[in-house]
């Protein structure tokens, strides 16, 4: 991830440079959140019990991807299809009040409809 896209982050939750006196953030935190946003999410995600490898294994799967495309499942069955790169697809299926990650598939797949989310109820 990009240290653009870090800071983008950080400003949507609060946490934009320069105005950290609404968020009730230790100032070397916030100093290290200017410095190097990457360290300081990878430091926070231990803090809160997330193993901060997983930001570097997002990272690469996703951000590598010039194109990433969902579609729900179809068929009756409740659950989503995460296509990358029109070539692997990671799927997910409900559990209860969940989705779980079912597996992956490699192939070639159509592009997806960008107005998925369009109709969704709230």
């Amino acid at each position: 991830m990009k240290k653009e896209d870090l800071e983008k982050i950080a400003e949507e939750v609060g946490l934009e440079a320069g105005n950290f006196k609404e968020a009730d953030i230790p100032w070397h935190k916030k100093l290290l959140l200017k410095i190097s946003p990457r360290l300081f999410f990878k430091m926070e995600s231990k803090e809160i019990g997330i193993d901060s490898s997983k930001i570097d294994l997002a990272d690469k799967l996703f951000g590598d991807a010039k194109r990433i495309d969902i579609r729900p499942l179809s068929g009756g069955s409740r659950g989503f299809i995460i296509f990358l790169d029109n070539k692997f697809s990671l799927w997910f299926f409900q559990e209860g009040d969940h989705s779980v990650y079912d597996g992956f598939e490699m192939g070639e797949y159509e592009n997806g409809e960008v107005t998925v989310f369009d109709d969704l109820k709230q």
